[in-house]
Formats: C-alpha cells, structure tokens, sequence
C-alpha cells in the first residue's frame, strides 16, 4: 500500500477515516454505531411493514412517513457497508468510482429526505388549514406524483454535480475525513481549482434543502396563524399535537445538516474528531430518532404496532 504522503497523481484510491486517536480500539468503538445502525433499520423497517400491510393507515399521512422510512433506511445503508469496513476490518480503500457511486446515494437521500419533509409539511398544513377539502386535494395518485418528482429531483440534482467531481485530479494525501464519502470532503483533496465545483454544490443545496427548509417554516407560519384563529383551546392543543413529530422530524434532520455544512465551511482549523463525530451524527440520528418519535406521537402507529406483534405471538 503507498504512503499517505506520497504524490500519486493518476492514483483513483482514497482511504476513509474512523474516529481520529482510537485507531486502535475501532472494533470497540464501532459497537454504540451498530446499535445505532440495528435501531434505524429495525425501526424503519417495522414501520414500513407496518403502514404497507395495515389497511387503516393507508391515508395521505402515513403514506409520507413510508417515503421518510424508505429515505431513512437508504441512508443508512448507503454508509453501513465503508462503517463496518473501516472499524471491524480495517479496509480503508475506495475506489474513486465506488466513491461517486455513494456519494450519489448519500447526497440523493438526503436530499430526498428533504423533500419529505417539506411534503409533510403540506400535509400537515392542508389537514389543519383546509381540513374538508383533505381528500380531494391529497388523492392516491397525486401523493404517487408526489413521491416520483421526490425521486427525480434528488437524483437528478446530483448527476452533474458529480460528473463535475470527474473533471478534477487528486494528487498528494488521498485521505478523507470520514467513514464514508462526502463530496466536499473529496473536493478538499483535490489538487485542482475546485471553484465551479463549490459554487455549483452550493446553489444546488440552496436549491434543495434551503429551499426546503424556507418553504417548511412558511407552511408553520401559516399553520400557527390558522390554530390561533381557533377558539377553542382544546382545539388548538389537538392542532398542534399533530405537528409535535414532524416539527422533530425537520429538527434532528436540519440542525445536523446544518452543523456539518458549517464546520467543513469554516471549521477548518477544528480538532478532526468534532469532524467525525457531526458527520455520524448527520446520517445516523435521524434515521434512528424518526421511528422512535411517530412510534411515541402517533397512536395509530402504536396500535397498528401492537395489532402485529401480538398476531405474531397469538
């Protein structure tokens, strides 16, 4: 294997990082990692299964949370296979291709993610703004619409900005700072102008998850507005219980993302291990938080939960 500082200018290998100074103790450390990791996917999953084989939530707003599991569990297993390499294995190596290939899965689910929530968002707000026209706005094959221009346009989005990522040539140190690729992380150890690359990245998050994010907060401003107009006290708590989930769904999503596109932004003289740890923190909390918070806050879950585990013991 090559030294890390050796100049390999035509070399298309990168080498992934653990958790800087417990090298040593990776097969220790990554054990609080796969119980994370068998949380987000036991839970996903369950809820998933759950909402596809109980006829009663088959309704607009667990249709949403089935494209919130689905996303949840893709970015889970879009880094398992690099985590369990690098802490239980010690296999660093990446190909530059196998890089692309899942930065194209990360950067695509999460920003599918984004637009789940943003959905979600609309749900909540024609149910409690424009509650008896809820149906006939939120049909079966509109939320199918939905749920295709999703998919396109988080993956659509990506293409190019990964083809620019073709066009760069890495020289020197091939070391990324995490278990896992991250396109602004594989820019750093380019050794080429990375600027059309920066720009374009970022107007396409702007575009995105910005974008989202903006629309999100609208869609509350509106909500809140709506409930206050209500009389009843009983009825705006029942209003805003609705939205107690999804309002922590769009938190532990958001304020993550938020914190690892700052610290790459203007952290760079920060320890490398407050790096790692935000980076985990950014694919591995929500997808293990979303199943705990509906299961929690949504008694239809709850039940639909109980309903299947008792007929399997039953």
């Amino acid at each position: 294997m090559p030294s890390f500082n050796q100049s390999i200018f035509y070399s298309t290998v990168f080498f992934l990082t653990g958790i800087p100074g417990f090298e040593t103790h990776h097969a220790w450390t990554f054990i609080p990692f796969c119980c994370l990791y068998v949380i987000a996917i036991s839970g996903n999953g369950m809820i998933l299964f759950v909402i596809i084989t109980e006829p009663s939530l088959h309704e607009p707003m667990y249709y949403f949370l089935s494209m919130l599991s689905f996303t949840d569990l893709g970015l889970c297993l879009s880094t398992l296979v690099t985590m369990v390499g690098v802490f239980w294995f010690n296999a660093r190596e990446i190909s530059f291709d196998a890089c692309i290939g899942q930065m194209f899965f990360i950067h695509g689910f999460t920003f599918m993610e984004s637009s789940v929530l943003l959905a979600m968002a609309f749900d909540r707000y024609i149910a409690i703004c424009n509650p008896l026209r809820y149906v006939t706005i939120l049909t079966n094959s509109r939320i199918i619409k939905v749920g295709f221009a999703i998919v396109i346009r988080g993956t659509t989005a990506l293409v190019p900005l990964l083809l620019l990522l073709k066009r760069l040539s890495f020289c020197g140190s091939h070391i990324l700072h995490h278990s896992y690729c991250f396109h602004p992380d594989v820019m750093k150890v380019s050794c080429t102008d990375t600027k059309i690359n920066s720009a374009f990245g970022l107007a396409i998050v702007i575009s995105t998850a910005a974008l989202d994010f903006v629309l999100i907060l609208l869609s509350y401003v509106l909500i809140i507005h709506s409930v206050l107009s209500i009389a009843s006290s009983e009825e705006q708590k029942k209003a805003f219980g609705t939205c107690v989930s999804h309002i922590s769904a769009v938190a532990i999503f958001y304020i993550p993302m938020i914190s690892l596109s700052l610290v790459h932004r203007f952290g760079k003289h920060a320890p490398p291990l407050v790096h790692t740890l935000i980076a985990n923190i950014y694919l591995l909390i929500p997808p293990v938080m979303n199943p705990i918070i509906y299961s929690v806050k949504t008694k239809q879950i709850q039940k639909a939960m109980v309903k299947m585990v008792l007929s399997k013991i039953i």
